[in-house]
């Protein structure tokens, strides 16, 4: 465990599992664009990640076993909540997200006093170019939120977020272990927390290859589906 003294209100949750291609990139463009903290979350590497971390000094939380995204953030999580910070904001290690969009995350939450704020690819036009599966899984998740919660989000699988300190404690008693992104917002919005969504533009994977394949998106879609329901009926 590589730590830091808190120097910010604000920590970036970087979730990294075999992101050699791309990691060092990601945190030294982050750091280019903001005086915010940062942590990565090793998720059991198997790769070059771990000595990338240890090369770079980059401050760093190891598990010992691969957890998934949500295992990783809610250590994120713990940690953010542990050191006090006020806000938190997810930052993918494949360097989709762009740090320099991070002032307009912070901006938003500070000024308007929102619970959680979205880097969305969907709310304006943007130049995103997914594929069309990827496109309908997303409006699919966007017409469920809707009908379980009556929120309109337009982007549900975005990682791009920024929370604040009550959401923070809240992921860091309970998280969803994978795949967390949409069940996060039902969640949240059935316990009255506010959601809000803002313009980022989005590139596509800076290197390595992405661990959901056609199987797993399959999965995705009904674990989530049947999830989000259950905390329908037991909120």
């Amino acid at each position: 465990m590589q730590e830091q003294s808190r120097s910010s209100d604000i920590l970036v949750i970087i979730p990294a599992y075999n992101e050699e291609a791309s990691l060092a990139r990601t945190v030294h463009e982050l750091k280019r664009h903001t005086p915010y903290d940062f942590v990565v979350i090793d998720d059991g590497s198997k790769d070059r990640t771990p000595d990338i971390i240890r090369q770079e000094g980059f401050p760093s939380l190891r598990h010992a076993v691969n957890l998934g995204i949500g295992g990783s953030m809610q250590s994120g999580y713990k940690y953010a909540e542990r050191c006090g910070y006020a806000y938190a904001i997810q930052l993918d290690a494949d360097g989709q997200h762009r740090p320099e969009d991070i002032a307009k995350l912070v901006r938003e939450i500070t000024e308007g006093g929102w619970d959680m704020v979205i880097g969305s690819r969907f709310v304006e036009k943007s130049g995103y170019k997914g594929s069309f599966s990827r496109r309908a899984g997303i409006f699919y998740f966007h017409q469920l939120i809707r009908l379980l919660t009556g929120i309109p989000v337009y982007d549900p699988t975005s990682g791009f977020r920024i929370v604040g300190r009550a959401a923070i404690e809240q992921f860091a008693r309970s998280y969803p272990t994978d795949y967390p992104e949409v069940e996060v917002l039902v969640s949240l919005a059935k316990r009255g927390y506010s959601i809000k969504e803002i313009s980022v533009e989005m590139r596509g994977r800076q290197g390595g290859t992405s661990s959901i394949n056609w199987s797993k998106s399959i999965y995705y879609m009904l674990k989530v589906t049947m999830f989000s329901l259950i905390r329908k009926s037991f909120s």
